[in-house]
């Protein structure tokens, strides 16, 4: 929980308030290209396409063209003839024409806006196959060199399975 102070100025007051409250207000007067509705735009996309999104997921956007990816090439050509569909959705999330033209790409291995990254899977343990002549060489090593004790301890990985 933090606090932001503000100082007597003319017509203000000496106190804090909730950072959590000024915060927002902060971020969106620094917010001078609306980059932050975007965010907003990519972690509603679920909600405003409906059906329509798992089909067509954003990738971005380039001036006033709103980049949108799909996986497979038969998708995007669909998707092509939802595009004033999706123009109007959009825009009117915004409540004024941001994008005036919808470009389909394939997806390629791209990460989608909005969506989180596949987590990464979990590392399996080698699993080691067993020399079948293992332990040939304990009479020919001497157990105190450095040869010898890595011998050793490569026999004792093959001992705990």
């Amino acid at each position: 929980m933090g606090y932001r102070r503000h100082y007597n100025k003319k017509g203000r007051a000496n106190r804090l308030t909730r950072l959590s409250r000024e915060l927002p207000r902060m971020l969106e007067r620094m917010d001078t290209n609306g980059s932050l509705q975007l965010v907003r735009l990519w972690r509603a996309w679920d909600d405003l396409m409906g059906d329509m999104a798992d089909m067509a997921r954003p990738l971005g956007h380039r001036g006033k063209k709103l980049i949108l990816a799909a996986e497979d090439p038969i998708v995007v050509q669909e998707a092509s003839y939802l595009a004033p569909l999706i123009l109007e959705t959009v825009n009117n999330y915004f409540g004024e024409e941001v994008f005036d033209k919808v470009l389909f790409e394939l997806l390629n291995g791209r990460v989608p806006l909005g969506r989180q990254r596949a987590a990464a899977r979990p590392v399996q343990p080698l699993k080691y196959k067993k020399p079948s002549a293992l332990g040939a060489l304990n009479d020919k090593l001497d157990p105190d060199s450095a040869i010898g004790r890595c011998y050793r301890a490569y026999q004792k990985i093959f001992e705990e399975e």
